[in-house]
């Protein structure tokens, strides 16, 4: 079993109850518990500014449902190459967003990433594994 990254607008769905998507986001939650949760500074870091203190999105991403783990460099790196990939075919931001990061790190450990934000995953990680909304 490898564990799923659940992406930051997924567990934003369940967090503020999106009327669209939390029924989905849910529901993808209890899958990606059979086979383990994993989450990494980035991910932590987008949304930490959803919570007024850091005791309340440690409650939220509670140690006995989301693995810590830090972001590997070799992720780092692709990432980067990723970013450099997105720069040349006519992306404007200067730095890399944290989309790359998750990507590359779900993409080097072999993790599922769950995510309504398909494009840029498919287009700079294809070898990751996506669970979407057009997948479901």
């Amino acid at each position: 079993m490898m564990p799923w990254f659940l992406d930051t607008n997924v567990l934003l769905d369940i967090l503020t109850g999106d009327p669209k998507w939390a029924e989905w986001s849910s529901h993808q939650f209890r899958r990606a518990q059979a086979e383990g949760i994993v989450i990494n500074p980035i991910l932590f870091a987008e949304l930490a500014a959803h919570f007024p203190r850091s005791d309340d999105l440690d409650h939220f991403l509670r140690p006995s449902l989301f693995k810590r783990l830090p972001l590997p460099y070799e992720a780092a790196f692709s990432a980067s190459r990723a970013f450099l990939a997105y720069r040349r075919s006519g992306g404007e931001k200067n730095s890399p967003l944290p989309d790359f990061y998750i990507g590359a790190h779900a993409e080097y450990a072999g993790f599922t990433l769950v995510t309504r934000d398909v494009s840029r995953y498919r287009t700079y990680f294809p070898k990751v594994r996506l669970v979407t909304p057009k997948d479901a």
